[in-house]
């Protein structure tokens, strides 16, 4: 979704300098891409308007604020979270909206720490909610259990997305290269755990998917146990 409205921001009969109209949609757009590009922190009134070929007083007639775009932005990302209607499982429907939720921050890492930081809800974050919240709560957990566990799910899906990008911001460099640079700066008589685990890292590679599949599989299981001993209890 969001890349075809991306598209929409360069689409248009570029013969006869046709524009498409201004619209929310398209502002939001514009923001994702800029925001994939250099970072959340490179979104401004001006450099939208400039990636739309507008006056950055033009945006105003759809927009609020920049606080409005970033909304925009983080309710364009949730939008398109698998969150799905067709399994009567909540383990099943946990586990295929926390892993698109993973791949999505995967492209567009910026997202995560914007999310929780964001005091307002547009409506795909106000249904994403009322998705997880129902899908708990018709499972059997209380409103205590239902509220943890997606706190739960949340932290580990944003932390470990968090993660994964810190631990990618020095360049392009892979897991590999990284370990053996790290390698060149561990004595391996002082630190010897550490050594071994990295030595690995670079022997086997490293899978961050099947790293994030385990540890879901984890709370999962953890999830389940507490729900099963509440209905037995």
């Amino acid at each position: 979704m969001v890349k075809k409205m991306i598209e929409k921001i360069h689409s248009g009969d570029k013969t006869s300098h046709t524009r498409l109209p201004l619209n929310r949609e398209r502002i939001f757009a514009a923001a994702v891409e800029i925001a994939d590009e250099r970072g959340v922190g490179a979104v401004t009134m001006r450099e939208v308007a400039s990636r739309l070929d507008v006056e950055a007083m033009s945006l105003y007639n759809h927009v609020a604020n920049k606080d409005d775009i970033l909304d925009g932005m983080v309710d364009l990302v949730i939008d398109q979270f698998d969150l799905p209607a067709d399994t009567g499982n909540w383990r099943e429907a946990m586990r295929r909206r926390a892993i698109s939720a993973h791949l999505l921050f995967g492209l567009h890492p910026w997202v995560p720490p914007l999310l929780d930081s964001r005091k307002s809800s547009g409506p795909s974050r106000l249904r994403y909610f009322e998705w997880v919240l129902g899908t708990l709560f018709q499972a059997g957990f209380s409103y205590t259990g239902a509220s943890r566990a997606f706190s739960l799910l949340d932290s580990y899906i944003y932390g470990f997305s968090i993660q994964q990008e810190n631990a990618s911001s020095d360049g392009k460099a892979t897991p590999e290269e990284m370990a053996a640079a790290l390698m060149q700066a561990i004595p391996a008589d002082t630190y010897p755990n550490l050594y071994r685990m990295t030595l690995n890292s670079m022997q086997h590679g490293y899978d961050a998917e099947a790293d994030f599949a385990f540890g879901l599989e984890l709370i999962l299981d953890g999830l389940e146990r507490i729900l099963k001993e509440s209905k037995t209890g």
